[in-house]
């Protein structure tokens, strides 16, 4: 496969924070009120092998007088791992949270209006004297929080507040200094920098208090002179955004500021030793001087091979762009700034962004408040286009119910179906639906199941005033009902998918979507998805066709690409749900295709089939552009997945948390959605090209009769594979063993802190978390050990841990453990952890299509009519293989 210029990533929902149910915090009146915001960090040796915080790392966010933080690891579940600081009577600042590691410790950093903390917990390391993971459970480093001593002055203190103004400082970043100083630098309401240092735990010193500023520079033990005083009121330096680098034992801070101008100051030296107006990077900035820079935004970016790279968002209302600079070191400790590249945004309203050594990432929300992430390389495109990210949209506005479905059935399928609703959200519908103050603890997700619906059947019952009723208006008030309470689960998910931050981890890679009620991971889109998946505008040339060497097969790609979205537009609702019905009842998919086909042309209102037609006679050899398709999306491999090699014990965990388990088996699940979708529309033009016949193809007979009788039939196994890949993904396992169910736990700390900090701690009550689908039983029990061993079978213990080629990976070679290869663990995990139904449901689904190890199908339909107590069925299916 031809490798793309640029990898398109896709949304993968991941674990749901315990702390999203966290009780209500109400700010004291009158209280500053800063936007919610959130971050993470990302252990330094989290990208290598056989070590304790491999793919491991901590994210946070703030909400007023709150801050959240959540350990995470995708080796293993970490218990105690969430923990929420609430700071009465103050309000976190934007960029006040901080986590830097030293060799013993982790410590967090966390800035208010009031005041500023440390908080030192022991690092990972050393909570562990061996360096392998090799348990499934871990402490967290937040399970002894609560012993902290907060009151302690040495890691908290009060903001001296400022004689003659009632301002709170707007921005503010922490770091830690080579000598273990803990500084706090707050952006001055008055323009100018405060800058507050804790000293080392280990050292005798107090608190000292420093002011840059451009006329002045004082420096106070507790304190400082306020510019009011020397009556200093121009906001023109008021700082907008803060970064901070250590650099050759100094601390230099960069300030971005409302007049558009970046300055650096060294801590040191106590002085301004750079500024640069931002203005001279943007073309046609007429009239931009006189407006303040209220949203501009700073990131800085270290690797060794640029060195200090800085980006400055400039929001200019329609013009808004990124520039990039590095920084460079002149003769007598001066510094100026290169410019390395200006890259313009696009017009939605920036939430976050961040800076690596070679992308930029940003994270916006458009008009309809929809998310849009979007990634572009800053120094090697040469077309200024941003690279796609396909963000998990919304759950349906409005479900549709067959005429043969119950109404109540369908809305809890889809309901609760996994990781489409976050457990939060459907507690709180539920809690509003029931118009009560009681509180839900303590729920399995069967049991929440089945409080939703009693609560939404009592509010039927009670509506009810008539004694008859006929079959439809019973069912018109049962949709009313269910309608209402899917209404409700739909917006408070809305409100717990605002997204809030997006964070790149520059050791493994794994770029993460922090929202507000959960978090996501961005996976690499595989190639022949990213093709369906794209708008038309990123598919301008054979050169970004990802599949194909050939432009000119590349170019034929593209054009049928365009003719499967054509047709995907125009099929609708109605049709698809029988499309998938015709594969549940195990109808010829074929036969399937023509109904809809002949829907198709009968209500082609749009004309959609003549433009269909016009791309496919620019099609110069469809049938070698449509084997490159079905080649990219063939499950099947040529040797068995899951040879018998032995495991090293370092490796014995790698993927094995819950929240990895979540997120590949998620991932599997969405491409085998998306391509489900990607061979019914292709299966559909199939049937479209032998209606047209010789009108469109210039080969003729033969490349008809090849169509009809090779592509077609591969083209419907492909169908009934990724269907069944899907059915499975989403369907739950009969029963979660209690290891199980025990490794997802996790346990929240409630800390309130006031400005003479005090602490009380307890424990909330837990929520189960979504239940385990068949695919994820699989996973844990039998696929991950297999698939690590063929990944590191040739590779030593200190390879990195590249996310894009990892998940890829992984979620390619658990795709691969399915029916038409030789390879028969999946029915075997499902007998060995007595998932009689599902076996059933899965050898009644492969039944008509796929004759890879039927003998040993058919063994195991036996094994589960004998489990089921129905033996008399056993002689009439079993048949006996030699």
């Amino acid at each position: 496969m031809a490798a793309a210029l640029e990898r398109s990533y896709i949304e993968i929902c991941g674990f749901e924070r315990e702390a999203a149910r966290r009780p209500r915090v109400s700010a004291a009146p009158g209280s500053l009120k800063f936007p919610d915001s959130a971050g993470a960090f990302h252990y330094e040796e989290s990208g290598k092998l056989l070590s304790v915080i491999s793919n491991r790392f901590i994210h946070w966010s703030t909400s007023g007088d709150s801050v959240v933080l959540v350990e995470q690891s995708l080796d293993t579940n970490l218990l105690n791992n969430a923990v929420r600081l609430r700071f009465t009577h103050c309000a976190v600042l934007p960029g006040g949270v901080t986590i830097q590691e030293t060799l013993s410790n982790v410590v967090i950093l966390i800035s208010t209006n009031h005041s500023v903390h440390r908080l030192l917990l022991p690092h990972p390391t050393r909570m562990y004297r061996s360096e392998l993971v090799t348990e499934l459970h871990m402490q967290s480093i937040f399970t002894d929080v609560g012993k902290l001593s907060l009151q302690d002055p040495a890691h908290s203190a009060l903001i001296p507040s400022s004689v003659g103004t009632t301002a709170s400082p707007g921005a503010s970043f922490a770091w830690l200094s080579y000598h273990g100083d803990a500084h706090f630098a707050l952006a001055s309401p008055a323009g100018g920098i405060t800058v507050v240092t804790l000293p080392s735990p280990d050292s005798q010193g107090n608190m000292s208090v420093l002011e840059l500023k451009r006329s002045s520079v004082m420096q106070r033990l507790s304190g400082w002179m306020p510019t009011a005083i020397r009556g200093e009121h121009s906001p023109a330096d008021l700082v907008l955004s803060l970064a901070v680098r250590e650099l050759e034992e100094d601390s230099f801070i960069f300030a971005l500021c409302q007049d558009h101008r970046l300055r650096m100051w060294s801590l040191r030296e106590h002085g301004c030793l750079l500024e640069a107006d931002m203005l001279e990077y943007m073309p046609a900035c007429k009239g931009v001087k006189r407006l303040p820079g209220h949203g501009h935004r700073l990131r800085l970016a270290f690797s060794s091979t640029t060195g200090l790279c800085v980006c400055v968002y400039l929001a200019v209302p329609q013009r808004g762009q990124f520039t990039v600079l590095q920084l460079v070191a002149t003769d007598n400790n001066r510094y100026s700034l290169e410019h390395i590249s200006t890259l313009f945004s696009t017009q939605e309203t920036l939430v976050d962004f961040t800076l690596t050594s070679s992308d930029i990432w940003a994270l916006w929300v458009d008009e309809s408040n929809a998310t849009v992430v979007k990634y572009i390389s800053f120094e090697h495109n040469t077309a200024a286009q941003w690279n796609q990210v396909f963000v998990q949209p919304p759950p349906e506005e409005e479900i549709h119910i067959g005429v043969d479905l119950d109404p109540r059935e369908t809305y809890l399928e889809v309901l609760f179906s996994p990781l489409r609703f976050t457990a939060s959200a459907i507690v709180k519908a539920l809690q509003i639906f029931r118009r009560g103050s009681e509180r839900i603890w303590d729920l399995s997700w069967e049991a929440l199941r089945k409080e939703v619906t009693l609560a939404v059947e009592s509010e039927l019952q009670s509506s009810i005033t008539e004694f008859e009723f006929s079959q439809e208006e019973y069912r018109q008030l049962q949709v009313e009902f269910w309608s209402r309470f899917y209404s409700c689960c739909l917006q408070y998910q809305e409100v717990q998918a605002s997204p809030l931050g997006l964070t790149v981890s520059q050791h493994t890679g794994m770029v993460c979507l922090l929202r507000k009620g959960f978090l996501s991971f961005l996976l690499p889109c595989f190639a022949v998805d990213h093709l369906y998946l794209s708008h038309d505008q990123y598919l301008l040339s054979e050169e970004e066709t990802p599949v194909a060497e050939d432009p000119e097969a590349g170019r034929d790609v593209l054009q049928l690409v365009q003719c499967l979205r054509l047709i995907s537009d125009a099929v609708s609702a109605e049709m698809a749900y029988e499309m998938e019905k015709s594969l549940e009842y195990l109808q010829a998919p074929e036969r399937a295709a023509e109904l809809v086909l002949e829907n198709l042309l009968c209500n082609d209102s749009d004309n959609v089939v003549v433009d269909v037609q016009n791309k496919l006679q620019d099609v110069r050899n469809p049938m070698a552009a449509m084997m490159v398709l079905l080649r990219e999306m063939d499950l099947e491999t040529d040797s068995e997945v899951g040879q018998s090699l032995s495991l090293r014990i370092g490796l014995s965990q790698l993927y094995g948390g819950s929240t990895a388990v979540s997120v590949v088996c998620q991932a599997v699940c969405h491409m085998a959605m998306t391509r489900a979708l990607f061979c019914r529309d292709l299966l559909i033009l199939q049937k479209l090209y032998l209606r047209f016949g010789d009108n469109v193809f210039l080969g003729g007979g033969a490349q008809l009769l090849q169509l009809q009788q090779d592509l077609i039939p591969r083209t419907s196994q492909l169908l009934s594979s990724y269907h069944l890949l899907k059915h499975v993904s989403q369907s739950l396992a009969s029963s979660v063993p209690i290891s199980t169910i025990d490794a997802n736990l996790q346990h929240l700390t409630v800390l309130e802190l006031s400005d003479t900090p005090t602490m009380t701690s307890g424990r909330s009550g837990l929520l189960s978390l979504n239940p385990q689908t068949v695919v994820e039983l699989f996973y844990q029990t039998a696929a991950r050990r297999l698939i690590v061993s063929q990944l590191f079978s040739n590779q030593q213990g200190g390879a990195l841990l590249v996310w894009t080629d990892m998940i890829s990976s992984m979620v390619q070679l658990l795709a691969q453990l399915w029916p038409s290869n030789p390879g028969f663990q999946f029915p075997e995990c499902l007998l060995a952890n007595c998932q009689y139904t599902q076996l059933q449901e899965y050898v009644r689904l492969i039944g008509p299509w796929c004759q890879v190890n039927i003998g040993s199908c058919r063994f195991m339909l036996a094994q589960c009519y004998l489990a089921n107590g129905e033996g008399q069925k056993v002689g009439h299916r079993v048949v006996c293989c030699k």
